[in-house]
């Protein structure tokens, strides 16, 4: 009985801290084991849905270049490979790290292919849309192009949490709380200068 108990405890301490910050989820990643995010206390942490023949995919490169800039000083960046827009990232893990390796010389962290969306989302999306909702595009040219396309397919599409298109970014700050949501046509500057808030 008190083993029960023991294990109810337990249970709802880590629902208690999963709801709080990211720290409670784990991801697969590459091979198929589950990752922690608690291995990411005390990070500033950038996760990204990404895909490999995306019109945002050369974010990439921009995506590497603040990893490089800001690591040392605390910066992890998540790659999550997504096939749900648009099925622009249809390869395996392997065919995508070698696009990436070969193109980008990416070197942050890889997972395993997930869902961002829909019932079999990974939790810790499903997390992260929870606390930072979808507020829109923009006004640029880009962020009004991508409003038009998807309202063609969805009029009602704006008034869900879920992740709009590939490269949306989480950041999620040193205590693991999700701060801001960047859809993929904000500006990287803006990115960056948001992370060198949070950054010590």
């Amino acid at each position: 009985m008190k083993r029960i108990l023991f294990l109810l405890l337990a249970l709802l301490c880590l629902t208690a801290t999963a709801q709080r910050n990211i720290y409670g989820f784990t991801a697969r990643g590459q091979g198929g084991r589950e990752i922690s995010m608690s291995e990411y206390r005390g990070k500033v942490v950038l996760i990204v849905n990404t895909a490999t023949h995306c019109g945002f995919t050369p974010q990439y490169t921009a995506l590497q270049q603040l990893y490089d800039k800001y690591r040392d000083k605390g910066l992890v960046v998540l790659d999550f490979p997504c096939n749900q827009f648009g099925g622009q990232a249809p390869e395996g893990i392997a065919e995508i790290n070698s696009f990436c390796s070969a193109h980008f010389a990416t070197t942050f962290q890889r997972f395993d292919k997930c869902l961002v969306n829909g019932e079999n989302a990974t939790p810790l999306f499903t997390y992260l849309k929870r606390k930072l909702p979808f507020k829109g595009f923009g006004t640029s040219e880009m962020a009004l192009a991508m409003d038009n396309m998807l309202r063609q397919h969805d009029a009602n599409y704006a008034k869900s949490s879920d992740v709009k298109w590939n490269f949306t970014k989480f950041l999620v700050d040193t205590k693991g709380r999700p701060v801001a949501r960047f859809e993929p046509t904000a500006s990287m500057s803006d990115v960056e200068n948001t992370i060198l808030k949070l950054l010590h």
